[in-house]
């Protein structure tokens, strides 16, 4: 039961995925309108000032410039929901040559999958003035399938970065050699699986110095036996035209977590650490976070049209299912919603990892803001970004702060599954715009998607998205996955006297990518942190150093790096504008400068 200021709802109003109830509509539209001034209420009592005269940041499609011309394989008419799933993207760097490269999942089709299917990622190395270069022949990538997402760690603690790529019916595990090329060890260290393979992320769960991988799974299907397109009324309609199948009506899969025995092979063990899903829900986006902040890693799971999960870490190998208990299993409403991407931040600066989903179009995506000990609370109404987004199908999201004003801003890529819907009079289309949400710090956010240039980029149908610092100006790019076209890369062009650092981390108890580390920074008078993860987005994998925006601070204060082992470190007085690459128990092992910031008004002036 909820009150505030005289609201009392004593039930959840339940409405069937994408078919609105005309009775139970209006109760239901009241009820989260309610609830989301209710929410907007309660926040406005903490509000502080909005940045005043803010300087939006803005975005060049380089993607033609920088040689990226290998597309995403699907096909036109997407008769099947295998070809409409497809794929994650990757911003890392391949030869630690201080440049991001990009890796792409390529997808397949039917007819290819059935004589052997295609590559399945596409690698491009940075050279010279934002060229990227397809290495993909040379750097040994050449297995081939229907290719999903990616990630990427360092899995042997040997300094150089792994790829693996999830895919239908068999994934692969591509051990680095340096220099951008890599040994096919999947076979070798037991991490093929089976099935249909999508979202996957690193983490150290079990803390021993080596990252353990878990593998979400979608749905069940038969290359032999592939539903009829349209054939079913029930499964394979949408707003009166016929459309693929699924994943209403299918099977589910179960859930794959395989642990680290630091020899190079992995065992599989997500019934024993109880995270296989035994009811099959339909598996996408995942995230590794810390949201209890109790130095353990614990998993958020985004799953289509079923509850999401999120399990917390027992510091025993095993984990607790509290998805439904902490309020970050469903709906505002009540509602199961279609969650494809996720991502973990702490956008309103009260020292806790919130949530963000994206979900199907006719839906909202959440916001799940932690309250700590009281759990979490869906205020994607009462931010402001659910209404933009309803009419859309929401994919790759991300927690960035794009003007470096020191607040986590929100990127949404969207696409949607049914290249028919182009034939519905003023309907939903195949291919939607993009999205940017800007932080306004005072629990809300504002639509700034045409302002940085973003309306001027032709539409498409996206999925993945992966955030970094491609020309390491100190600004945050984006890299998409666009279906059946080459992926798009955005530069971000943002001008103005904001101050910023990165940080490159270095395990050596710890694993070797540091993945799980916990940074902690006080500059101008503003905590903020965040974690380097190895998968997030929707199938995606974000540049692995940690971004840090300062807004008028010159300097940093404090660093706290709380390592993946447990053991922390602190550092003082650090100059901003530079990338510090810091080596465990040894402190800052390299400086790179950043271009200083443009001279005017910060962003984050007040």
């Amino acid at each position: 039961m909820i009150g505030c200021l005289g609201l009392r709802v004593t039930g959840w109003a339940r409405v069937p995925l994408n078919k609105p109830d005309p009775q139970s509509g209006s109760i239901l539209t009241a009820t989260v309108l309610a609830l989301a001034i209710c929410v907007s209420l309660v926040f406005a009592m903490a509000q502080t000032k909005t940045p005043s005269a803010a300087m939006v940041p803005l975005f060049e499609d380089v993607s033609h410039q920088a040689d990226l011309s290998v597309s995403h394989i699907s096909t036109a008419e997407q008769h099947y929901i295998i070809e409409s799933m497809s794929g994650g993207i990757a911003l890392f760097d391949c030869d630690d040559d201080g440049k991001l490269d990009i890796a792409m999942v390529n997808g397949s089709t039917v007819e290819h999958y059935r004589n052997g299917g295609d590559p399945l990622v596409t690698l491009y190395h940075q050279d010279a003035n934002l060229k990227f270069n397809n290495i993909t022949p040379s750097a040994g990538l050449a297995r081939k399938g229907w290719g999903m997402g990616i990630t990427v760690a360092d899995f042997d603690n040997d300094g150089k970065l792994d790829l693996f790529v999830t895919g239908f019916g068999g994934s692969a595990l591509y051990r680095g050699l340096g220099n951008c090329k890599f040994e096919d060890v999947t076979e070798k260290a037991g991490v093929r699986g089976t099935g249909f393979m999508t979202g996957a992320a690193w983490a150290d769960y079990d803390r021993d110095g080596f990252v353990d991988l878990f593998v979400a799974r979608y749905v069940h299907l038969d290359m032999g036996k592939l539903p009829e397109f349209g054939s079913n009324e029930k499964f394979c309609r949408y707003k009166g035209i016929l459309v693929q199948c699924g994943p209403w009506g299918m099977e589910g899969e179960s859930d794959l977590l395989f642990h680290n025995r630091g020899d190079g092979t992995f065992e599989e063990v997500s019934k024993k650490a109880r995270v296989d899903d035994p009811r099959h829900r339909y598996g996408l986006g995942v995230v590794w976070g810390d949201y209890d902040d109790d130095g353990w890693p614990d998993l958020y799971v985004a799953n289509d049209a079923g509850p999401n999960f999120l399990y917390h870490n027992k510091h025993d190998g095993t984990f607790e299912e509290v998805g439904l208990l902490t309020g970050t299993a469903l709906s505002a409403d009540g509602q199961e919603l279609g969650s494809m991407g996720v991502d973990f931040g702490d956008y309103a600066h009260d020292g806790r990892l919130s949530i963000y989903v994206t979900n199907f179009n006719d839906q909202p995506n959440n916001l799940y803001r932690n309250l700590g000990v009281q759990g979490f609370t869906d205020v994607g109404w009462a931010s402001k970004t659910a209404q933009p987004s309803y009419p859309y199908v929401k994919w790759g999201t991300g927690f960035v702060d794009f003007d470096n004003d020191g607040w986590l801003d929100i990127f949404v890529a969207n696409g949607h599954v049914y290249p028919q819907v182009d034939a519905i009079p003023g309907g939903p289309k195949y291919r939607e715009p993009m999205q940017l949400f800007r932080n306004s710090r005072d629990g809300t956010f504002e639509n700034i998607s045409a302002a940085s240039g973003l309306g001027q980029i032709p539409l498409a149908c996206r999925r993945g998205v992966a955030f970094g610092d491609v020309n390491n100006d100190g600004n945050i790019d984006i890299a998409i996955l666009n279906v059946s076209e080459p992926p798009t890369l955005l530069i971000n062009q943002s001008s103005n006297a904001d101050h910023r650092v990165l940080f490159k981390l270095i395990g050596t108890k710890s694993n070797r990518a540091a993945i799980g580390a916990r940074v902690t920074i006080v500059a101008a008078g503003v905590r903020q942190f965040s974690e380097v993860r190895a998968g997030g987005s929707y199938l995606s994998q974000n540049d692995l150093r940690l971004h840090f925006g300062l807004g008028a601070g010159m300097k940093i204060d404090s660093v706290e790096i709380r390592w993946p082992t447990g053991k922390v470190e602190m550092l003082e007085n650090i100059a901003a504008d530079a990338i510090y690459t810091i080596v465990e128990g040894k402190g800052i092992r390299d400086t790179k400068p950043l271009p200083p910031p443009a001279i005017g008004a910060p962003s984050g002036s007040r």
